[in-house]
């Protein structure tokens, strides 16, 4: 017996495939900023270089219930606090003074009879690994729940493509006749237009948002899984046991989704990783231009777009990371893309 190859591109696209995923899931327990959308602001901040440490003082502190589970998982953990980066600290005569970051004037702590009885709760140290944005927000942080973005919109894009195309090309290869060719005059419409000219319409039909991202990208794909299922379908609905079904009575739909389309997987598997790396650079496009998921939202391309100008500067970092974090995702996926290919291609 053969022994099979194994692919390390396509582990290690796997890898890369399954951190990214638990970082998205779990990425408001895990990013140094817990906040919605990781959209703390502090203007004081701005394009602070990667690995600053500032000391935060809170301020206006008040009791609050614990976030439960599934919230802070979905949405993130609201602060019961205001934070204030600061410079340094004294205590006089009982009285709390703190030089604000960025500052040479001393200020007073308001409430200090509260602060007094337990200084060691009113200060705190962070660390911004990859420093801040230009408006003072944790780079590294914005960047985790970027994942999240660009996963979601994948996977629901890739979701309504099949949807629409697998339908599609399943009824235009089954039936044949005036069906297939209304069906694939359809086809050939869609297709004749360029991909983004399309979603970008789309986006400005349903307006700007990040759910008509999904919306408007899977609409967009839909295209070629249509046209391969339909190859497929045409090829295998001649075999014997389609034949078969058909003389024992059973009815098109049981034998287009319980006998063809089992045996017409392979190929549609490796299109929907192919699209998944599109839907990500689509998504991203769409939000460099500016019509994609907004703000606050930490889309990628948003912050590409909010950083280029530092290219030339010091800061180029600012947007390369979000970059470069595109780039390896979309390697990722076209490396699990070229496994799948291999492993699923029957003539191997």
């Amino acid at each position: 017996m053969k022994q099979q190859k194994i692919h390390i591109p396509g582990l290690v696209g796997t890898a890369i495939i399954a951190v990214s995923l638990l970082v998205a899931v779990f990425v408001y327990f895990i990013a140094p900023d817990k906040s919605p959308y990781a959209n703390e602001m502090h203007l004081e901040l701005s394009t602070l270089p990667p690995g600053s440490e500032v000391t935060f003082m809170k301020l206006n502190e008040h009791t609050k219930q614990p976030t439960p589970f599934l919230d802070q998982l979905i949405y993130g953990k609201k602060k019961s606090y205001a934070s204030v980066p600061i410079s340094s600290y004294e205590i006089k005569d009982g009285q709390l003074y703190y030089t604000p970051f960025g500052s040479f004037y001393q200020k007073e702590m308001p409430n200090s009879h509260w602060f007094a009885e337990d200084i060691n709760t009113v200060f705190y140290g962070r660390k911004f690994y990859l420093g801040t944005d230009k408006y003072g927000r944790d780079l590294l942080s914005r960047l985790m729940v970027g994942t999240r973005i660009s996963l979601a919109v994948g996977f629901i894009s890739v979701f309504i493509s099949l949807v629409i195309g697998i339908s599609l090309g399943l009824i235009s290869g089954f039936y044949g006749a005036w069906v297939d060719k209304v069906v694939m005059w359809f086809v050939h419409v869609v297709w004749s237009v360029p991909t983004l000219l399309m979603v970008i319409a789309i986006s400005l039909a349903l307006g700007k948002g990040f759910w008509q991202v999904f919306i408007a990208v899977g609409l967009s794909m839909w295209v070629e899984v249509a046209r391969v299922v339909r190859g497929q379908v045409m090829s295998v609905k001649q075999k014997e046991y389609i034949q078969a079904a058909k003389v024992l009575g059973f009815g098109d739909l049981r034998i287009m989704f319980r006998h063809i389309l089992p045996n017409v997987m392979g190929p549609i598997i490796v299109i929907s990783a192919a699209n998944f790396a599109s839907a990500i650079l689509i998504e991203a496009g769409l939000s460099f231009l500016g019509i994609g998921a907004q703000a606050p939202m930490p889309s990628w391309g948003t912050m590409i777009k909010n950083h280029y100008a530092y290219i030339i500067l010091d800061k180029a970092y600012l947007a390369l990371a979000p970059g470069l974090a595109i780039m390896f995702l979309v390697f990722a996926l076209m490396l699990v893309g070229n496994m799948l290919r291999e492993k699923l291609d029957v003539r191997e």
